[in-house]
């Protein structure tokens, strides 16, 4: 059978696993993931396994001669590469694995100067030997991976794990880059509802902006809120206000309901530290400051559709105000009925949601290019530091503790409970998105990217739109906006990082989180918080909120699409 075929069913199978897992045999996302990451690794043969790890890790030429004799390759720090090494030329066989052809050697390391001040170290290198199909004449062609020994011998030590193997080192590679962050998200957002910080964002908005403003105050604070906290969290919080309003009003009921799903979904698939476009990101090797930067800017567009959309549909339908099942809303109506002096002031209660995204987006923004040379090696350092997800995201969550400490003079036995909790509800968290990072590992060792290797030689529009419409296709499935997500950048992060993609990763990331926002329906736990916790039928749901979700996913894809046109970034 063909290798495209092969690889295309173990790519089907793993889906269907994860998605037939969730739905059908009602699996929690993380074993359903894990057990397609299973599936997948069992089904793909060695061979794949080899010539995936030899394309990821091949060096970069830079320029070929003409006849194929000489090339210049760029030289990075991780491989260290020296005059008279010999490194071998690989090209696939007719079954789609890549096999050694010939070998060059390198004559030369040279350091060359750009434009700018900046400079790069390159190698020179020319044909020694080819295979004995080559007559003695062997040149290199176009599509040939030139590979150093030592990533050689690493991908032939890859093919020969085991599949718990393969499984678990994508396990613990994702923990090890999102377990701290989400597990600080996850305190801080817990600190904040504890300490009624997000009760004081809320109505900080809403008495900046009056009564007349409610909308614009829902939409802007559930924008907020959605960074640190989960969109379902925030609706939960936001939603006994919006019922106030109604009563206070008599009226625009619907207009609050979704204008706070509007500010809250965006975030939740387009600004880390939330678990989906947070790993998207690290998958695809975005800066998470860029992220954040990037996810916020198209963020704006697309909830300031959603608020025109509300508007609209306001003035067309009224939704009565309605008895509804309510969780924890009791606890949240309590929360919200609390008197000003028992909220922290708002500068506090802003503070740990504001000073992550300043650390990290200021580091991104300091160590750009136009900035050398003006900042002090000391400044840099500092703000490297400070800058860095992690750190920043434990300062931010040291303070909203401190902040909950101060506010509720809570006791240590009442914080480590409140942490306990914060810190379960997280782990979960970690759990699915880990489990998401295994399951796209294995999906990438089968050779998947290789199905859409001539994409970075297609339009950025085309990329973009097809990583829009997988992700779409996946959350419709299936219903979770995150395990699209994660199930996407699995398949599609192969063209990323090969260096070849023709623009900049990150509009691949905001593709796939504005990707994520078509279609939600009964299979969506956020589709039923929504409608529950707001007294909507199910039809009014679909009717109200479903489109809205819809369209604001198209224009977030619109803007990137303009985004990506104009200022590609390469």
């Amino acid at each position: 059978m063909d290798s495209t075929w092969v690889t295309v069913g173990i790519l089907l199978a793993g889906v269907v696993v994860v998605i037939g897992g969730v739905l059908v045999l009602r699996l929690h996302a993380f074993l359903a993931l894990i057990l397609g990451a299973l599936v997948v690794a069992a089904l793909t043969p060695a061979a794949a396994v080899e010539s995936y790890s030899l394309r990821k890790n091949r060096l970069r030429v830079l320029t070929m001669e003409e006849d194929g004799r000489q090339v210049v390759l760029a030289v990075s720090k991780s491989v260290p590469l020296q005059e008279g090494m010999q490194l071998p030329v690989l090209r696939e066989d007719e079954s789609g694995h890549l096999q050694e052809a010939g070998r060059v050697v390198i004559d030369e390391i040279r350091k060359v100067e750009l434009e700018g001040g900046a400079s790069r170290t390159e190698a020179v290198a020319s044909v020694v030997a080819g295979d004995e199909s080559a007559g003695g004449d062997f040149r290199i062609a176009k599509g040939d991976v030139l590979i150093d020994p030592q990533s050689q011998v690493a991908a032939r030590s890859l093919a020969g794990q085991t599949i718990g193997e393969q499984v678990a080192e994508g396990f613990g590679s994702t923990c090890a880059k999102i377990g701290i962050l989400i597990a600080m998200a996850s305190i801080i957002g817990k600190c904040l509802l504890d300490s009624g910080a997000a009760d004081r964002v809320v109505r900080s908005a809403l008495r900046l902006l009056g009564e007349k403003g409610a909308p614009l105050a829902f939409l802007s604070s559930g924008f907020l809120l959605g960074i640190p906290v989960f969109f379902d969290t925030v609706f939960y919080l936001m939603i006994p206000l919006g019922k106030a309003m109604r009563m206070r009003t008599g009226r625009n009921y619907l207009l609050y309901v979704l204008t706070i799903v509007a500010g809250g979904t965006m975030a939740h698939s387009l600004v880390p530290p939330t678990p989906g476009p947070l790993f998207v990101a690290e998958q695809l090797g975005v800066d998470i400051g860029l992220m954040i930067l990037a996810g916020g800017f198209v963020g704006i567009f697309t909830a300031g559709f959603g608020f025109v959309y509300a508007t609209v549909a306001n003035r067309l339908w009224e939704l009565p105000l309605r008895e509804s099942a309510d969780f924890s809303l009791a606890d949240l109506e309590a929360i919200s009925q609390r008197e000003e002096k028992d909220l922290p002031p708002t500068w506090l209660a802003l503070l740990p949601i504001v000073l992550p995204v300043v650390l990290i987006g200021g580091y991104t923004i300091l160590k750009q290019d136009a900035f050398a040379g003006s900042v002090s090696a000391d400044v840099l350092r500092i703000g490297e530091t400070l800058g860095d997800k992690n750190i920043a995201l434990l300062i931010s969550a040291a303070i909203a503790l401190l902040m909950l400490v101060w506010q509720k003079r809570t006791s240590l036995a009442a914080l480590s409970e409140s942490v306990q909790s914060s810190l379960a509800s997280g782990g979960v968290i970690i759990l699915i998105t880990a489990g998401g990072g295994a399951f796209g590992n294995v999906l990438q060792q089968t050779g998947v990217s290789n199905l859409i290797s001539d994409l970075p030689e297609a339009s950025p529009l085309v990329i973009v739109i097809l990583a829009f419409l997988i992700t779409a296709a996946i959350r419709t499935a299936q219903g979770s906006a995150t395990v699209a997500m994660i199930t996407s950048v699995g398949i599609l992060s192969g063209i990323a990082t090969s260096g070849q993609l023709g623009f900049h990763p990150v509009y691949l990331a905001l593709a796939i989180g504005c990707g994520s926002k078509p279609v939600s329906w009964m299979n969506d736990s956020g589709f039923w918080v929504v409608g529950r916790m707001s007294g909507m039928t199910e039809a009014e749901t679909l009717k109200y909120v479903t489109p809205m979700t819809t369209l604001m996913g198209l224009v977030g894809l619109a803007v990137v699409l303009v985004l990506v046109t104009v200022y590609p970034m390469v």
